[in-house]
């Protein structure tokens, strides 16, 4: 059995995350297996979508994260990694100056991708086997500074659409109305308002809820109505009490709560009742890109 290892960096708006993967090739296919995750919670957010620039203190803290990304790549002894950066990065002035720094400090090649790129790297043709079929669905990956929308029917997109509403963007009241009339005509041009189509949730917060109201082991779905509730009792106590009650990281006891409106807003809006959660992200979608990338050569 053939073992290949990649490595995926997320620099998004709220957290950069590196993802070592494992690839074994079997005689069904590969198969890809999470090995490590780690993640800092930098928060390039707050200073891009409010002053439009990313500091002096956050950009050194992001230049020091891909160094020590760079010396556990090598540990790891990786075949190949990508890096891409989202939404904070798109936006900020200076991102053509941090990214020279990254190169040069860290020997990093920093991407920035564009939203629908984004979207399409979020892999919906490999959704993991505990994944039931469906006919249609909508892919909604909920970021810090945006949220990526996949309309996918008989596991082919049909369109895709990416919004500037993120979880940080909502906390600093960065986030212009107009986008949610955006994203409910997005739903009426495919037909999509109160048809019942089930919403696919990728992102951190989403993957964080499943963990907090999952009713067994391995359920991969959580029903609205249980979210709706979720989100009464995370409204009803303070930030420190989040932290504690529910077990949440410092990072995510605050943004949880804007990303259960977006996707709360986005289930009523097309009627759906169930969330499934399949675990995959950016990183993941790198993963398998890199793997396609190193099979072709």
């Amino acid at each position: 059995m053939k073992l290949y290892k990649f490595a995926s960096i997320d620099v998004g708006s709220n957290a950069v995350r590196l993802l070592f993967t494992n690839v074994f090739e079997t005689k069904e296919g590969p198969i890809f297996r999470k090995l490590s995750l780690v993640r800092v919670p930098i928060r390039l957010g707050e200073d891009a979508f409010i002053h439009g620039k990313i500091g002096e203190e956050k950009s050194d803290q992001l230049i020091k994260t891909m160094r020590s990304f760079k010396h556990l790549m090598n540990v790891h002894q990786v075949l190949d990694y990508r890096a891409y950066a989202t939404s904070a990065m798109r936006e900020a002035s200076n991102s053509p100056f941090i990214i020279s720094e990254i190169k040069g400090y860290a020997d990093i090649d920093l991407e920035i991708i564009g939203g629908e790129q984004e979207a399409d790297t979020i892999s919906f043709a490999d959704l993991p086997d505990f994944m039931p079929h469906f006919e249609g669905a909508v892919f909604i990956d909920v970021g810090g500074g945006s949220t990526e929308l996949s309309y996918i029917k008989n596991a082919k997109k049909v369109d895709s659409i990416s919004l500037q509403i993120g979880t940080v963007r909502l906390l600093h009241d960065a986030v212009d109305s107009a986008l949610w009339d955006q994203m409910k005509e997005w739903f009426d041009k495919h037909q999509l308002l109160k048809s019942g189509t089930p919403i696919l949730g990728t992102g951190g917060n989403i993957n964080k809820i499943l963990k907090v109201l999952r009713k067994q082991q391995n359920d991969y779905f959580i029903n609205t109505v249980d979210l709706a509730a979720f989100k009464v009792e995370l409204d009803a106590v303070d930030y420190d009490e989040r932290i504690t009650r529910f077990v949440l990281n410092p990072d995510r006891a605050d943004v949880i709560i804007p990303a259960s409106q977006i996707f709360l807003t986005a289930a009523d809006w097309l009627g759906a009742e169930q969330i499934y959660i399949p675990k995959v992200g950016l990183s993941d979608g790198i993963a398998r890109a890199l793997y396609k990338k190193y099979k072709a050569r």
